[in-house]
């Protein structure tokens, strides 16, 4: 009886074996490394950015936020890898504070200068920087 089990069983993992797809004998592709962790720095200007920016530029910064069809212009895609850049950390913490307005650009953006705090702008612009490139 415990022969029979044995078969049945060593016949079933053979049959699954083959069902899988997978040729016999070939190792499986290493699964991809887990992303880095972030630093405390960069999750706090991700949790700013969430708050304050993502309902217009998006989860992934992209100008697709919830609210980006309700704006003329468009908010801009800051993972763009030209406008990354083009762009040093004071061009768009200047951005941050003062507001698109405040540096010639659309007034759609509102100034965050007197809501956030400097280290707080640091973060978000740390957090930009971050961002996957399109």
């Amino acid at each position: 009886m415990k022969t029979m089990r044995l078969g049945v069983v060593l016949a079933g993992t053979l049959l699954l074996g083959a069902c899988s797809g997978k040729p016999a004998g070939k190792a499986a592709a290493a699964p991809a490394p887990p992303p880095k962790p972030m630093s405390y720095e960069l999750r706090l200007g991700r949790a700013t950015f969430q708050h304050y920016c993502q309902t217009c530029h998006g989860e992934t910064g992209a100008g697709d936020g919830f609210n980006a069809f309700n704006l003329d212009p468009k908010p801009r895609d800051l993972s763009d890898p030209a406008f990354q850049k083009k762009k040093t950390d004071a061009d768009l913490a200047d951005a941050i504070q003062r507001g698109g307005a405040g540096v010639g650009l659309s007034a759609m953006m509102p100034p965050w200068g007197r809501t956030l705090s400097k280290e707080q702008v640091e973060q978000v612009v740390l957090y930009l920087r971050s961002l996957p490139k399109h």
